[in-house]
């Protein structure tokens, strides 16, 4: 099984109604589950680098502001072929309207309360990280 590192992030904003929302990402298909943005380091890129890189890929949020690292989460890649290290941090971000730029995916971002319940979250180490933070983000966020 060959090792691939990846990173990404958990993205955050406070509403005009003060609630605290996450961008969440989902891809073509009716139904798919979300994701947090994430993908792999290029060479001569740090891990923060790529994890802004990929979210202005997926999400379409390029103004973003470094809260905190989130560590690392492992697990087997979708086709079970690879180990993937992904970097995951928090960032916040003024900006709503997102523009993916990835030309291979026609992302979409929603924004979603963080104080409701997730809706469903494709991978469960995004959700289990997403949930772990979640009573820390307001705090960060300010």
């Amino acid at each position: 099984v060959k090792d691939r590192t990846s990173a990404g992030g958990i993205i955050v904003r406070r509403g005009d109604d003060g609630r605290v929302y996450v961008a969440l990402v989902r891809g073509e298909g009716a139904g798919m589950a979300y994701i947090l943005p994430k993908g792999g380091v290029d060479p001569g890129e740090s891990v923060e680098e790529a994890a802004r890189r990929e979210i202005e890929e997926e999400a379409g949020l390029g103004a973003l502001r470094l809260l905190a690292p989130l560590g690392a989460r492992e697990r087997l890649s979708f086709d079970r072929r690879r180990w993937i290290t992904t970097h995951y941090f928090l960032f916040a971000t003024e900006q709503v309207e997102a523009r993916p730029t990835d030309p291979h995916i026609p992302y979409a971002t929603d924004w979603h309360p963080l104080d409701a319940p997730l809706p469903p979250i494709f991978w469960p180490e995004q959700r289990e990280l997403v949930e772990a933070w979640a009573a820390r983000i307001p705090q960060l966020l300010g």
